[in-house]
C-alpha cells in the first residue's frame, strides 16, 4: 500500500509509545473509526483519554489514521497487508492487533460508506444546439456577436432511468474548447 510522507509520519507518531500508550491508542482508534462512520462524533479533541496529547499532533495523527483506514478498505486489505504496513512504521504487535480488531469490526460499514459515494459522471444521451445572434444587449449597445445555445440530455450513471437536461450558452471559442 502506497502512503504519502505525511501519512507515514503521522502513523509513526501514532506508533511512538511516548506519544500514545496502549490505552490512549485504543481510544484514538475507536474515535478514528467512529469519526468516519458518524457525522455526530466529537472527533479526537473531544475524547477524555486524549486530552493530554498535543492537539496539533492529535489532528495530524487522526488525518494519517483515517487516510490509512480508507485506503485499506478501498484496497480490501487483509491482515497480513495491514500488519506489514503498520510494522513498517514501527507499530508494536499489541497496537497492530488493536487496530486490526477495530478494522474488522468496522470494515463492512466503511465499505458501504465508500460504495455510496457516487463517482460515475452523468452520460450524455442527446445533444441539441441553436445559433443565436445578439445584435444589441439590454443597455442598447451594439454587440453583433453569435452565441450557441447548447442542450444536453444526461442520464445519471448508477441511477438508470433518471435523466435531466443541462442547458448553457457559449461563444464560438468556448464551443471549440468544449469540443
Amino acid at each position: 500500500m502506497e502512503l504519502s510522507d505525511s501519512v507515514v509520519k503521522g502513523l509513526q507518531t501514532l506508533a511512538d509509545p511516548a506519544c500514545f500508550d496502549l490505552k490512549s491508542f485504543s481510544a484514538f482508534t475507536e474515535v478514528a473509526f467512529d469519526s468516519l462512520l458518524s457525522s455526530t462524533g466529537n472527533g479526537v479533541s473531544g475524547h477524555p483519554a486524549l486530552k493530554n496529547i498535543d492537539q496539533a499532533l492529535l489532528k495530524h495523527c487522526h488525518v494519517a489514521a483515517t487516510t490509512f483506514i480508507l485506503e485499506a478498505v478501498k484496497q480490501n486489505a487483509d491482515k497480513s497487508t495491514i500488519s506489514s504496513c503498520l510494522e513498517d512504521v514501527k507499530f508494536d504487535s499489541e497496537k497492530v492487533e488493536t487496530f486490526y480488531t477495530s478494522y474488522q469490526i468496522n470494515k463492512r460499514n466503511l465499505e458501504n460508506l465508500l460504495s455510496s459515494i457516487d463517482r460515475c459522471p452523468p452520460h450524455i444521451t442527446d445533444a441539441s444546439w441553436r445559433l443565436e445572434y445578439c445584435i444589441k444587449n439590454g443597455h442598447v449597445h451594439k454587440v453583433n456577436q453569435p452565441s450557441y445555445l447548447i442542450s444536453f440530455d444526461v442520464e445519471n450513471g448508477e441511477r438508470e432511468g433518471t435523466s435531466s437536461e443541462v442547458n448553457f450558452s457559449c461563444t464560438l471559442e468556448q464551443l471549440q474548447v468544449l469540443i
